[in-house]
């Protein structure tokens, strides 16, 4: 008895039930499995079928035989979880006291100036 896994590519077909023989056959990316008892041997598996492309093109849940399913894809292995990327150091600006800086202060702040009075 095999375990699937989210992530997994599933091939259900005829093994599985007959209503999935022929051309009836699906790809299923595998999204959960129903943890509720039912018939020895069956299983409710819910998912995206899988176009030839492998983009989903409909959500479903099927009723199936365990022992039917083909894995055709195993999930990857979970790795190291991405970080984002650092923030930009912001440069502090140190303003003067008393209001916003003006582009007049701005030329200003920091120079001693002499008194001309």
């Amino acid at each position: 008895m095999s375990t699937f896994k989210p992530g997994d590519v599933l091939l259900i077909g005829e093994a599985c039930s007959v209503q999935f023989a022929g051309d009836r056959a699906l790809r299923l990316r595998l999204v959960s499995v129903d943890s509720y008892p039912t018939y020895d041997g069956w299983v409710w598996l819910a998912g995206y079928v899988l176009n030839d492309k492998d983009l989903a093109t409909d959500k479903r849940e099927v009723f199936v035989q365990r022992s039917g399913v083909r894995v055709l894809h195993a999930a990857p292995a979970p790795g190291r979880p991405i970080r984002p990327a650092a923030a930009p150091s912001v440069r502090h600006v140190r303003r003067p006291a008393g209001g916003p800086v003006t582009p007049q202060r701005r030329a200003t702040s920091g120079r001693r100036t002499t008194d001309h009075g």
